[in-house]
């Protein structure tokens, strides 16, 4: 057959336009019936003909459980998490009437793990020199954006995760209300799945070793009982200081020139 000869879809038997073919193992799929397969699914191109009318079929009876699904709690923000716990199922959805597009339900045995992916993206801010050129700050400063990404691997002969974006708004630091309020979304969301997929709960970073309240670190790094540093004869400061520009506080006492964070200047 040559390039431009018209090709069939092996599911409806329809004419394929020139841009709509999907192409299959062993055959050919039309763009109607390929809008039909789940979204979640990644492997259409190593399918066969029959994996795909296997696919289609499971894609018609979740259709009826969509029309029998009650939810019993809502998570999430654009993007929303239902949850039937009466029938231990769940399901993704971004449209505002759920039902359209056939989300796919996934009960809640089938869920092997629920991860929370944080992205974080960032981005160096310039000056301007004497010269009129763009130069980087020094320290270097940076605009930050933090994306919560959830991915769900599944237990499904058709699909091996679902993966979405917690919410459409990003924080810009980690010490900010929106960032620990999405921390929660995520947190609520492993609890929510986790009686029957078993999911342990996030690894929790390890506290810090703190010095004992009766000593201080100094910023030349020798901890010290009294007022003055052993080391460096610095004296001790009234108490810890926090950043102003994003709120981060250092480890030592004395802060430091400019904030390790975010590159301003400590005192602001």
């Amino acid at each position: 057959m040559g390039l431009f000869d018209k090709k069939f879809c092996d599911i409806c038997n329809g004419k394929i336009g020139l841009l709509g073919n999907r192409k299959l193992a062993d055959g050919n799929l039309c763009k109607d019936c390929a809008r039909l397969l789940s979204p979640y699914m990644t492997d259409r191109r190593q399918s066969t003909v029959e994996e795909i009318r296997q696919h289609l079929n499971y894609r018609e009876e979740n259709k009826k459980q969509v029309d029998n699904f009650a939810p019993t709690r809502i998570l999430g923000n654009n993007t929303k998490v239902y949850l039937d716990e009466n029938s231990q199922r769940f399901l993704v959805s971004r449209q505002r009437d759920w039902r359209e597009g056939n989300p796919d339900i996934v009960a809640f045995s089938q869920v092997i793990e629920c991860q929370l992916e944080v992205q974080e993206n960032k981005t160096e801010l310039y000056q301007q020199n004497a010269e009129g050129k763009k130069v980087s700050y020094d320290p270097p400063r940076y605009e930050c954006e933090y994306r919560f990404n959830i991915v769900i691997p599944v237990n499904s002969p058709y699909f091996d995760e679902i993966g979405f974006e917690l919410s459409d708004e990003r924080p810009d630091s980690p010490y900010t209300d929106a960032y620990r309020e999405l921390e929660r979304q995520a947190d609520e969301l492993r609890r929510a799945l986790k009686p029957a997929a078993g999911v342990a709960p996030a690894a929790q970073p390890a506290p810090q070793s703190a010095p004992q309240a009766d000593t201080w670190v100094c910023a030349c790094g020798a901890t010290n009982p009294g007022k003055f540093c052993m080391e460096c004869g610095a004296k001790k400061p009234e108490g810890p200081a926090r950043c102003a520009s994003c709120g981060h506080q250092p480890q030592t006492q004395t802060p430091p020139k400019f904030c390790p964070e975010c590159g301003a200047p400590f005192g602001g």
